[in-house]
Order: C-alpha cells, then structure tokens, then sequence
C-alpha cells in the first residue's frame, strides 16, 4: 500500500506564491505516474499537473507556465510550486498516485489553498 500526506496548503494574495509538498510512504516502488489534482466547491476534481518516473511532466493548460511540478526521490516527496497564483486556483490540492501493481489510485487527505483578490 502508499500513503499520501500533503502539506502547504495556506491564504496567499493574488500573485503570491506556495509550495505543496506530499510525502509519499509504503510501497513506492509500485507507483507511476503522480499527480496533482485540486477540487473548487461546486466543481469537480479537476487534473493540475502529473510527473512520470522518467521525469516527464504534464499541466492544465490553466496552470502552465505558473506551477511547477518535480519529486524527490531521495526523500520521498512530490512537490507543486505555484506561483502568480489567482482567486480562480483556490480549491482542495489533492495528491494522486496510481499504482500499476496494485492497480489502485491512491489520494492524499487534501491541502486547502485559497487565493484572496
């Protein structure tokens, strides 16, 4: 199994910035790829961003150019740069993993992330 703790989340003016960590534990070799998703009330679980083992990388065409997302493998940790952050990018910050063994989706508990005008 994996288990998915973010941290990060916070209040933050418009045109600030954050960094999302999720500290990945249990059976990391198992997974690929992982992403970040995030939830806005009253809309549904949208993709924000997804890294590959090999390092490729994939954005919402809302978040490109603005978020980053990377991992470290040394310390277990997926992270998500946000910067030029909007009140629109307010919402939940979900961490996902898929594991290709298990054949599961795995998801963090969600960091809150809100953007004021």
């Amino acid at each position: 199994q994996v288990q998915l703790v973010e941290s990060g989340g916070g209040l933050v003016q418009t045109g600030g910035s954050l960094k999302l960590s999720c500290a990945v534990s249990g059976s990391i070799f198992s997974i690929n790829p992982m992403d970040w998703y995030r939830q806005a009330p009253g809309k549904e679980r949208e993709l924000v961003a997804g890294i590959i083992s090999g390092g490729s990388t994939d954005y919402a065409d809302s978040v490109k150019g603005r978020f980053t997302i990377s991992r470290d493998n040394a310390k277990n940790t997926l992270y998500l740069q946000m910067t030029s952050l909007k009140p629109a990018d307010t919402a939940v910050y979900y961490c996902h993993a898929y594991s290709p063994v298990y054949k599961y989706n795995f998801w963090g508990q969600g960091t809150q992330v809100t953007v004021s005008s």
